[in-house]
């Protein structure tokens, strides 16, 4: 037995309020678990993905001061 009965029926539960597979929310959990939000997401790709604007320091933090005035 993998999983103990009281704790499968625990898994199934909650996967039966996120309306989702049992197979689905364990394999999300152990996503979290791991401290990854979408499988094989790794926290550079997610940071590249924002498109968010990037430059060297010093201009980003005279901008900043700029903005600030």
């Amino acid at each position: 037995m993998l999983i103990p009965d009281g704790l499968d029926a625990r898994v199934r539960k909650a996967a039966q309020r996120s309306r989702i597979s049992k197979g689905a929310w364990v394999r999300r959990a152990i996503e979290r678990a791991l401290g990854d939000d979408e499988p094989g997401a790794d926290a550079l790709d997610r940071l590249a993905s924002l498109g968010a604007p990037t430059a060297d320091i010093d201009p980003m933090l005279a901008e900043i001061e700029a903005g600030r005035r």
